[in-house]
């Protein structure tokens, strides 16, 4: 049976759309409308008690039991295992790989949320706090470009999770105020991944239904007002 998963067109989302293509693994989308505050209804906080997407829900998890996940960074390590790719098999490439999920999940992933946030969305402009992200995201690609000059993925030799992960914040670099050309080895990365038939099947996943222009007033407060902090 196909693994359900719960999800939405943002880079978190892409990161496990991309992997389920990679990996081959049958699945279903159940959209989450974030913007529409779709997260806090009950079924999908059945799954995941964050009301955070992603998540998944696979029939024939363990033991062949249904398990539910939620997570994304824990999503990727659980399709990987299940499939038997996408992480390195000898042991130094699979730490080097986890290593740098979990620099995407605690540092990428967050400072570039901020910084979205307050370039874009926050609705006063606050120059200390676009500031201080426009700068942690400009120290974040020079890790990743001291990384990427030494080794051709961010495991190593062999593409990853790890590469999965990243990828889709590292996207649309524009978005960030990035440029790119400043960056050759994290662009010759980036474009090796884009390139990737399973990566532009990934990044196609519900992109109809992908947010266009400004965000709106429900929207706002379904994604940053007190909507999400209410207590369920």
């Amino acid at each position: 049976m196909p693994i359900e998963v719960w999800t939405w067109p943002t880079p978190n989302g892409h990161k496990v759309h991309i992997a389920l293509e990679e990996l081959g693994l049958p699945y279903t989308v159940v959209p989450v409308n974030i913007g529409a505050g779709e997260q806090f209804r009950p079924e999908f906080l059945a799954i995941t008690p964050n009301h955070r997407i992603p998540a998944i829900v696979d029939p024939d998890g363990p033991g062949g039991q249904r398990i539910a996940l939620f997570e994304s960074g824990a999503i990727l390590i659980y399709l990987a295992e299940k499939a038997g790719a996408l992480v390195p098999k000898d042991p130094a490439g699979r730490y080097a790989c986890l290593q740098w999920l979990m620099f995407q999940m605690g540092g990428i992933g967050p400072m570039f949320g901020q910084y979205g946030h307050f370039h874009t969305y926050a609705p006063e402009r606050i120059p200390y706090a676009m500031d201080r992200y426009a700068k942690e995201v400009q120290r974040l690609h020079r890790v990743l470009e001291k990384r990427l000059s030494e080794t051709p993925w961010l495991a190593g030799a062999e593409y990853s999770i790890a590469d999965i992960a990243t990828f889709p914040w590292v996207r649309l670099p524009e978005r960030r105020g990035i440029d790119l050309a400043r960056f050759p080895a994290v662009k010759r990365w980036h474009d090796a991944i884009a390139a990737r038939p399973a990566v532009q099947r990934g990044v196609e996943v519900l992109s109809e239904r992908q947010r266009r222009g400004q965000i709106s007033d429900a929207e706002r407060e379904n994604l940053f007002g007190s909507t999400q902090f209410q207590v369920r």
